[in-house]
């Protein structure tokens, strides 16, 4: 999935496939665009693809590995942009979910804990037979 294939969808169908509304990507966007290197190697990915990338990572929970081969590029370059573009937008604080839950009327917020700890399985022994 690259930027170049996606920008003409409609906005509905953006935000389902990216997980972030067309004017949310053009922000984050704003913010990556003045910490890209102008000196060096080409990237091989432009901007647009590179945020694609994280939030492809974030949204799909896939290994860096398959992440970086949809888009042609090594593990350890994949894991690179993702490191990257989350200290951008965490520094720009501009993209933070809210800290408390919203109070008030008409809100009711049931918790609901899940443990899942890992317990040894506990199997009957084998026992030999003799014919």
């Amino acid at each position: 999935m690259r930027y170049k294939d996606i920008k003409r969808l409609s906005a509905d169908k953006f935000k389902r496939l990216v997980g972030v509304q067309s004017a949310t990507f053009h922000l984050m966007l704003d913010e990556l665009r003045p910490f890209e290197s102008t000196f060096g190697r080409p990237p091989k990915l432009c901007l647009e693809d590179r945020l694609l990338l994280t939030l492809s990572y974030w949204r799909e929970y896939r290994t860096l590995l398959h992440t970086g081969m949809t888009y042609g590029i090594s593990e350890a370059s994949a894991h690179r942009i993702v490191r990257h573009v989350e200290n951008v937008l965490i520094n720009s604080n501009k993209f933070h979910l809210p800290k408390k839950l919203l109070q008030g009327a008409g809100m009711d917020w049931d918790v609901v804990i899940v443990d899942a700890t890992e317990i040894p399985v506990e199997r009957p022994k084998k026992t030999k037979t003799l014919l």
